[in-house]
């Protein structure tokens, strides 16, 4: 039985007022990943999606969605300022959810894109130094939630798109993970969402460029979007 929601699922988010009044954490925090293009708005709504699992959790504190969501934004929050605690405190309640749930596609994928993403932000040596994160463990995590979640397109769709940006060297397991996701059911918007940004560096990785497509997935992961100033 599934415990947790998928971090970054059930990609729908309307412009209308009264589906953003209706729209669930997951939503808000799908937003902000990966349409929000301004830092600012981005930020508020990580804090709107936080205050909401709060809010949640204060009704019902063994609510596991809301558990994973809260984890997710403040790991969010934490990408956003730098803040070093939100990025610990992230990573310790991944750690502390897989040990419940090891085979959780989900959790592994979560687990794995904040190493892999902690190294691409700050660079090996640093995101070890400050955060503890290394990448064994973000590719271990990241193949473990493309095997588990082989069903979905989205899994190893994100697992392409994390190692290539980890690596630009890795075209070889980049590509059969992409190619993978354009094979994979996507019986969901979100799964269809990432499968063509999947399919995106495609070209780049058939033709051994890999740091046109490390360059890509950066850009296609979450908060690549966001304008700098």
């Amino acid at each position: 039985m599934r415990r947790f929601g998928y971090p970054l699922a059930a990609f729908a988010m309307m412009a209308s007022a009264a589906h953003a009044q209706a729209a669930t954490p997951r939503d808000t925090l799908l937003q902000a990943a990966f349409v929000t293009t301004d830092p600012a708005q981005a930020a508020a709504e990580l804090a709107a999606a936080l205050a909401a699992c709060d809010a949640i959790l204060a009704r019902l504190p063994g609510d596991g969605e809301a558990r994973l969501q809260r984890t997710l934004a403040i790991g969010y929050r934490a990408k956003l300022t730098h803040n070093r605690t939100d990025a610990l405190e992230t990573r310790r309640s991944l750690e502390a959810m897989i040990a419940t749930h090891p085979a959780d596609a989900e959790l592994q994928l979560a687990l794995g894109g904040w190493h892999a993403s902690a190294i691409v932000q700050l660079g090996s040596m640093m995101a070890r130094t400050v955060l503890g994160a290394r990448r064994a463990e973000a590719l271990t995590a990241l193949d473990r939630a493309a095997q588990l979640g082989a069903g979905h397109a989205s899994y190893p769709a994100m697992a392409a798109l994390f190692r290539i940006a980890l690596d630009a060297s890795d075209t070889v397991t980049a590509l059969r993970l992409a190619e993978a996701a354009v094979r994979a059911p996507a019986t969901s918007s979100f799964d269809r969402m990432v499968q063509r940004r999947a399919a995106a560096i495609l070209p780049a990785l058939r033709a051994g460029h890999g740091a046109d497509a490390s360059a890509a997935a950066q850009r296609l992961l979450p908060f690549g979007g966001l304008r700098t100033r």
